[in-house]
């Protein structure tokens, strides 16, 4: 039967409540009785309530007994009309996820050496067949599997598989639906099928890298796979790709070093990829025609292939991607996932939707799809199995490929029970792991109280989450182009600039306190969204000259590397990278989101400044505070006039000034007694002395960014 054939509809709404709708058209929609069918036999349905809705009467019914979610039911009216009863809303009820939470870790397919194993969860449906091909060849194979407690279905083949093509088939309200494992975890060209592929065995083990004692010790820096090297002078050969990125001693023009070694010279902590899970966007075997950020996922636990040099090789993407984080691991760097489990490319198409009917995914009080993400769906991370699902997939990308930290795009989708198992999960397999994650209270049907939101930071303490207020009062808003934060000479920011500077955790005045704790606090002005500073910069200023422009682009990013918190750098900020104008180039060409190599060598001064910031960072505590205790005990501000903001930190032995003058005039300031060192002006920054000033009276220079030291 199909929905053509469906004279009336019936829908299993509880465990115990049937929904049934009568059309007007049909016996002028009333029936003083219904009976629930299956091949046991059939019960009576109690009729609770009847209402008139368009071009309906509407019963909602209760039944006794128990119901058998892998027998086909149907419903009968009073004059003998027939139709299935279909999964409804059931899914999405705590009953539901009682009944059919399975919590075993073999879900998806294991390959042994002469046999294979199949496990789905598919608590809806009436069969399942698996569908399997061998490579390089047309002819498939259909076998049924075998219904299990908790809705899983299950089957061993007596073959070692590897390499063959597969896929399920599932039969839910009378509807056979085709779909590529959830759990797949390699897959053909653009993520049709998947593939059977054997994990590592035994797994490497993670290396070992300098310590990272705090996430506020972290300097991140994020780039994309293809922008990181696809530039014609980048000096990398493997253009584009998972292996170009992971390249060692190349060079531009200049003959100086770009990609990995540039930015471990540079001295981050961590590189962020923007996503590299399976997305669709770009087509595999064309890849250099398209061009997309990665943020429509089709394939959570497989790797994108478009960054492969041969995807239609399964392994190859997954040794090329292993390799890469491998190159980096051995220049004593981290690697930072941006993971998107908040919502499915498109929600029909989905192995999710198409296995568990609804489950997956937030409908409103209309029933239908909700769309707090902006893309037509909202992964529903509260119930039990895909919760189940994200955790598992941090798991496997923390075993498999040794990930370092992780990024949530849109976290304030998902729920806080579930970050804070995420959190669980990642400290039981490591003690470095930095997780981080976009706090944005988004429209979604979850109660305010259980979105992992800004506003919840309470809850999850150590998941830091992007400062947007920091962002916002230092550049001036993004979603104003013209408006000028206090890094700009906006000093009606100045107060909002000394809280976010000292971690955001309400140092002066508590009602302005975003986070408990600076960790928790990642602290940028310029990220792959948007509008780059470089860009937002020529749009407020448009009549000074570039020079003027990159003064106070320096004094912006200089603020990022020396509040308290954790640091993040967009790649190529350091050299006033541009995407012409361009505020959203998720899917523009190369020619906008390239990474410049050539810009790099043209303003090398401001790399070299920047690479001093990072380096006085890591050598000098006081920017690097642990918690809110320490910052209110060892910061106090100097006295000063407006624009000026300075503070003074207490080091056991030392003192440390910063001063941020963002006007284009020279102002004056009294400077404690003593000698003080100058470790960065408005030209140069290092840990080593450009100079002294002595107590009394200084003039500090326009549009600029100064720190003293005094032993």
């Amino acid at each position: 039967m199909n929905g053509t054939d469906r004279k009336f509809l019936a829908y299993l709404d509880e465990l115990h409540i049937i929904t049934i709708l009568l059309p007007l058209s049909y016996h002028g929609g009333v029936s003083s009785t219904f009976y629930l069918v299956n091949d046991s036999g059939k019960c009576p349905l109690d009729i609770i309530t009847k209402t008139e809705i368009v071009g309906h009467l509407k019963y909602i019914c209760r039944f006794s007994g128990d119901y058998f979610f892998e027998k086909q039911y149907w419903v009968v009216d009073e004059k003998e009309g027939k139709t299935d009863l279909q999964i409804g809303a059931v899914i999405r009820t705590e009953s539901f996820d009682e009944k059919f939470y399975y919590d075993g870790n073999d879900l998806g397919v294991t390959l042994f050496a002469d046999e294979t194993r199949f496990k789905l969860w598919a608590p809806t449906a009436i069969q399942v067949k698996l569908k399997i091909t061998p490579p390089e060849s047309s002819f498939s194979e259909i076998i049924k599997l075998k219904r299990g407690d908790r809705g899983i279905w299950s089957v061993t083949v007596a073959r070692n598989l590897e390499l063959y093509h597969y896929s399920f088939l599932v039969l839910i309200n009378q509807e056979w639906r085709e779909a590529v494992d959830p759990y797949v975890k390699a897959v053909t060209v653009n993520g049709e099928l998947g593939v059977v592929v054997k994990p590592d065995s035994p797994l490497r083990p993670r290396p070992d890298l300098p310590p990272l004692e705090n996430p506020v010790d972290a300097v991140i820096y994020e780039t994309h796979i293809r922008d990181f090297s696809i530039h014609p002078h980048s000096g990398i050969k493997n253009k584009g790709l998972y292996l170009g990125a992971g390249e060692l001693h190349t060079k531009g023009k200049d003959d100086e070093p770009t990609g990995l070694s540039y930015v471990k010279e540079l001295g981050i902590t961590h590189l962020e990829f923007l996503p590299f899970h399976d997305y669709a966007g770009v087509d595999e075997l064309t890849s250099n025609k398209d061009y997309n950020w990665g943020y429509n996922p089709l394939h959570f636990n497989a790797p994108e292939g478009s960054y492969s040099t041969n995807p239609s090789d399964p392994y190859t993407r997954i040794k090329e991607l292993k390799e890469l984080i491998n190159r980096i691991h051995e220049s004593g760097l981290r690697v930072i996932m941006d993971v998107v489990y908040n919502h499915v490319f498109i929600r029909e198409d989905s192995p999710f939707e198409k296995i568990v009917p609804g489950y997956y995914f937030r409908h409103n009080e209309l029933g239908l799809p909700s769309n707090g993400t902006g893309v037509g769906n909202d992964i529903a991370s509260e119930r039990k199995m895909v919760r189940k699902f994200i955790i598992d997939s941090i798991r496997y990308w923390m075993e498999e490929y040794h990930i370092d930290g992780f990024r949530f795009d849109l976290m304030g989708i998902l729920d806080v029970e579930t970050m804070k198992k995420v959190r669980k999960t990642c400290d039981s397999m490591a003690d470095d792991i930095l997780i981080l994650g976009e706090g944005w209270n988004l429209n979604t049907p979850l109660p305010t109280e259980q979105k992992a939101t800004i506003a919840n930071q309470a809850k999850i303490p150590q998941i830091a989450q992007f400062n947007d207020k920091f962002r916002d009062e230092i550049k001036g808003s993004t979603f104003n182009l013209l408006d000028k934060g206090y890094a700009l000479g906006n000093e009606h920011y100045l107060d909002a600039a000394l809280e976010v500077i000292t971690g955001s955790i309400g140092f002066k005045k508590r009602n302005l306190r975003l986070f408990n704790e600076p960790t928790q606090s990642v602290n940028y002005v310029e990220c792959h969204d948007n509008h780059t500073l470089w860009d937002k910069l020529l749009s407020c200023l448009p009549h000074v000259d570039d020079t003027i422009r990159a003064q106070f682009h320096r004094l912006a990013t200089g603020m990022v590397l020396l509040s308290q918190g954790i640091p993040f750098l967009h790649s190529g900020q350091e050299f006033f990278r541009t995407k012409q104008g361009e505020g959203n180039s998720y899917c523009a060409p190369d020619q906008i989101n390239q990474l410049d190599w050539e810009r790099k060598s043209q303003f090398i001064d401001n790399v070299n400044y920047i690479k001093g910031l990072i380096e006085i960072r890591q050598a000098i505590p006081c920017f690097r505070m642990r918690t809110s205790d320490e910052i209110r005990s060892n910061i106090r501000s100097l006295p000063s006039s407006p624009p000026i903001l300075a503070c003074i930190y207490q080091l056991v032995h030392d003192e440390v000034i910063l001063i941020i003058n963002p006007s284009t005039r020279e102002q004056g300031l009294t400077l404690p007694k003593g000698d003080w060192s100058i470790l960065v002006d408005k030209n140069q920054a290092g840990i080593y002395s450009k100079g002294v000033l002595h107590g009394g009276d200084v003039k500090i220079q326009p549009i600029s960014l100064n720190v003293l030291l005094k032993k």
